[in-house]
């Protein structure tokens, strides 16, 4: 499975649609293409673009593009489109020194792959260092953008204290366990994709043995704290460099709340969008990135050349509707209601099969929060975990995924027991007339065969009794998508 890059891709090829026109982007840059020494010895490949002419007395405001999982600065979904292009295109034209680099065990740089370890981390700190005493780079006026694997390593450096005056983390994490081992119980679907994008070759050994362990769902509280030493949420609240953060609406990978709780933690200047890109399903329109990308550039005109744009003045929530259009803007993290639906009976759960509920057709809905699913178990054999996956009967006869969720229930036993599965957080418009369905089982598969975020069975003759079924869905007040 090959997850969505688009983010990175897309918005680039949009900010190089915003270079002023009558300016020709010829000649108004040097790029230099080097490699880097670590303090462990690797050789880290970078790009530096720098502006022709004089530079502002104090070194020009700089900007580093940190590349997704699996691409390099060079190479991305479109070639065209790599960060280099992102560079060339918006960035070095318009006064930005730019720094773009291979990360360590991708393209043409060594070392191995360890997940944004404190080995990456060391590198990003000492490539900043390179740029900001190796050229005519204003050292306050440091930002960076990162997308996915670009943006949590990003995070980390907020974290950390690094000197960054301003950053865009997009589409990524801030609570990696939350992300891929929600509950205990892991997304091996998520996981597996995410693991095709590096060749194995260039793994760590650690993190080579947790890929397989994850797979296999084995030895789960080791995997569960290494995803939490590369995860930020619990550190946010000391960040206050100016955040803009782009998040999308219906992203399988990292779904909103991951950005919605930095949102709340976050002490310093902020803003957040959630559209309609990211990682599959999102469907990452061209139209949209027209608008983000503008709001990208203000936002480090803003910050790094002290522009005074009013874009840290507006709102700062928005929220894009699907299909995309114009976002509708908020104050705060928008109020939502609460809307609770009951199903009674009792049912066999096999280790094949599954348990179906659905409710009567509701009106318009639109999702914002974390769907919450409850229901009764009992099981003499034992039964390890449970996928939960809420979907809407469209009245055409579609079926769309709203969001998922797992549990482990390994302590079940033969008398009944509340299981409470918390499902993704992913912003779906539900059109009026359809019918919302929880489906219960081992694997997402039993949803649909193409379902693949949860993959691993329980063991076979495993056999349960589900009980009363509630489903609370937590939506906006007002839909914002037609």
């Amino acid at each position: 499975m090959h997850l969505v890059r688009r983010v990175f891709v897309v918005l680039a090829m949009v900010l190089a649609a915003l270079v002023p026109a009558g300016r020709a982007a010829a000649g108004d840059f040097t790029q230099a293409d080097t490699r880097v020494t670590m303090s462990d010895g690797v050789r880290i490949a970078v790009s530096y673009f720098q502006p022709t002419g004089t530079p502002p007395p104090a070194g020009w405001p700089a900007v580093v593009l940190l590349h997704g999982l699996g691409q390099t600065r060079n190479t991305s979904d479109f070639v065209h489109w790599s960060p280099n292009g992102m560079a060339r295109q918006f960035l070095a034209p318009n006064g930005y020194a730019v720094l773009t680099y291979d990360a360590r065990a991708h393209g043409e740089s060594g070392g191995l792959f360890t997940l944004d370890g404190p080995r990456e981390l060391a590198d990003l700190r000492e490539l900043i260092t390179w740029l900001t005493t190796n050229h005519p780079v204003d050292q306050k006026h440091v930002g960076a953008y990162g997308a996915s694997y670009g943006g949590g390593l990003l995070w980390e450096a907020a974290v950390d204290g690094f000197p960054l005056a301003a950053i865009a983390p997009a589409a990524t994490w801030t609570d990696l366990g939350e992300a891929l081992a929600p509950q205990g119980h892991v997304r091996a679907g998520i996981v597996f994709g995410f693991s095709q994008d590096v060749a194995s070759s260039r793994y760590g050994p650690q993190e080579a043995q947790l890929i397989k362990d994850a797979i296999a769902e084995r030895n789960v509280p080791a995997i569960r704290a290494y995803l939490a030493s590369r995860s930020t949420r619990s550190r946010l609240g000391g960040v206050r460099i100016p955040t803009f953060m782009l998040q999308g609406r219906r992203d399988f990978a990292f779904d909103a709340n991951q950005a919605l709780a930095a949102f709340r933690l976050l002490k310093g200047p902020k803003r957040l969008y959630l559209g309609d890109f990211g990682h599959a399903p999102a469907e990452n329109p061209p139209a949209e990135f027209d608008y983000a990308a503008t709001e990208v550039r203000m936002w480090f005109d803003r910050f790094l050349k002290g522009i005074p744009n009013g874009i840290d003045k507006p709102p700062p929530v928005e929220i894009a509707p699907d299909p995309w259009g114009k976002p509708v803007s908020f104050k705060s993290l928008p109020k939502t209601r609460k809307l609770n639906f009951s199903f009674r009976g009792t049912r066999v759960l096999s280790a094949e099969g599954k348990v179906v509920r659905t409710t009567t057709r509701v009106r318009h809905l639109e999702t914002f929060g974390s769907p919450v699913v409850k229901l009764s178990l009992a099981t003499r054999t034992g039964y390890k975990h449970l996928v939960a996956v809420l979907s809407a009967l469209k009245a055409d006869g579609t079926e769309t995924v709203i969001a998922d969720g797992g549990a482990d229930t390994q302590a079940s036993g033969k008398q009944s027991r509340t299981v409470t599965i918390r499902l993704q957080n992913e912003v779906t418009s539900i059109p009026a007339g359809a019918r919302l369905r929880v489906t219960l089982g081992a694997r997402s598969t039993v949803q649909n065969v193409r379902n693949l975020v949860y993959l691993i069975p329980v063991a076979d003759g495993s056999v349960a009794h589900v009980g009363r079924v509630t489903l609370t869905l937590s939506t906006l007040f007002k839909p914002v998508s037609p």
